[in-house]
């Protein structure tokens, strides 16, 4: 049995059920009267979303939403053209359209009431809207799903290889407090393939060995159902490409500092034995900690030791050195992409745009640009020559080339 819950906004109570046998195999849902569920919302579109049965092993009741709507359909956060659904998974129809919890069971939602006998009697009423957690009983307000003792609360994000959540562990709570982490679960369409899970192990087992501020803290891999885990530190803050593309291109001399501090972590992994390499320092992987100011490093699924065999091309296109795009990373790689993050930072425009021919190789051409004094210019030279060997040798090094800039 299907069951379709149309949310109240921003209390996460049920308004509204629709229930569809087993016999069902395709739920439509729009502002057409002709529609199994009709919702009559300005953003709904007229035939809006289609859900249908996917008759495959090994699931043979497994579901599909499939977008009709102008204004877009949201799964869990991510907007989706066509996608496979879970149980408990949440469907909205457009941005701040209305929402629908989608159930294969009749079921109670999986809220902390169902799943705690002591807030049974907990009616969350008259918290905040956005309240993860009830003022009342400290329990979460609105479980999606619960994967061993990892409560899921929401999407935080989806790539090629997983998707992240926002998860909580009751375990991990201190002195009530409750204690939020990142469960990552690997795609299941990257589960077939056998690059994909082995870098999303290394990815565990890399975190496991490093202790470092500026790396998020390792805390549980584990197996579940056929899925990979990653459960790791919530890390509160914003990644330095969200802050540019809001506030626009930032002073020379916060990007200098933020960089000597990505510089510090570098040069932790590049001392490990054997040596590590990140392979995709880029803004979007830099987080600017909210409560120290001081940068993480994200996301080490593409982490490689160095002397192992030349490996498949991974990195971001404008920050990738010449040699990583050959598949032969060298520390040296880690130090370029510092380069293109400098100017992403200092221009507020991506770095291919200042990528072009200089003499017989493609540089970077930052002649001009005045929020780039001639000194910083020399570094991001330096750090972004196309021969390995030109470069800067350490991260340490580069670091006190940029502490001089300032």
């Amino acid at each position: 049995m299907v069951t379709l819950s149309l949310l109240h906004p921003g209390q996460n109570t049920t308004i509204k059920e629709w229930k569809f046998t087993d016999k069902t195999s395709v739920v439509r849902i729009g502002r057409s009267p002709d529609n199994d569920v009709i919702l009559t919302e300005p953003l709904v579109s007229r035939h809006h979303l289609e859900l249908r049965k996917i008759n495959s092993l090994p699931h043979p009741s497994a579901w599909q939403a499939i977008n009709q709507g102008t204004n877009g359909t949201f799964v869990d956060g991510i907007l989706v053209a066509q996608t496979p659904i879970t149980d408990g998974c949440l469907l909205q129809l457009a941005k701040g359209g209305p929402i629908l919890k989608f159930q294969l069971q009749a079921q109670i939602p999986v809220t902390a009431k169902s799943l705690y006998p002591s807030s049974a009697h907990c009616q969350h009423s008259g918290n905040p809207p956005n309240n993860l957690f009830c003022i009342h009983c400290g329990e979460p307000i609105l479980v999606q799903r619960v994967v061993r003792q990892y409560h899921i609360l929401r999407t935080l994000g989806q790539g090629g290889m997983g998707t992240t959540y926002l998860a909580w562990d009751k375990a991990r709570s201190v002195a009530g407090t409750p204690q939020l982490l990142v469960l990552k679960e690997m795609n299941a369409d990257m589960a077939k393939i056998a690059k994909a899970q082995e870098l999303f192990e290394r990815e565990a087992r890399t975190l496991k060995t490093l202790h470092h501020s500026g790396i998020p803290k390792y805390y549980d891999f584990f197996l579940e159902a056929g899925k990979k885990y990653l459960a790791m530190e919530l890390i509160h803050g914003q990644d330095l490409e969200h802050i540019v593309h809001e506030q626009g291109a930032v002073s020379p001399e916060k990007a200098i500092a933020w960089m000597i501090q990505t510089c510090d972590v570098l040069n932790y992994i590049h001392h490990q034995q054997p040596p590590l390499i990140h392979r995709d320092i880029k803004p979007a992987n830099l987080m600017l900690r909210t409560f120290d100011r001081q940068i993480v490093v994200l996301d080490f699924g593409a982490v490689k030791e160095i002397g192992t065999y030349a490996g498949t091309r991974i990195g971001a296109e404008g920050y990738c050195a010449p040699e990583q795009e050959r598949g032969q990373p060298l520390i040296q790689s880690d130090l370029y992409a510092i380069g293109p993050t400098l100017i992403f930072l200092l221009t507020g425009e991506t770095p291919f745009k200042f990528f072009r021919q200089r003499g017989k190789s493609y540089r970077f051409n930052i002649d001009g640009l005045l929020t780039i004094t001639p000194q910083l210019r020399e570094v991001i030279d330096c750090v972004t020559e196309p021969l390995p060997g030109d470069r800067y040798t350490s991260a340490k090094q580069l670091s006190k080339a940029l502490a001089a800039c300032l």
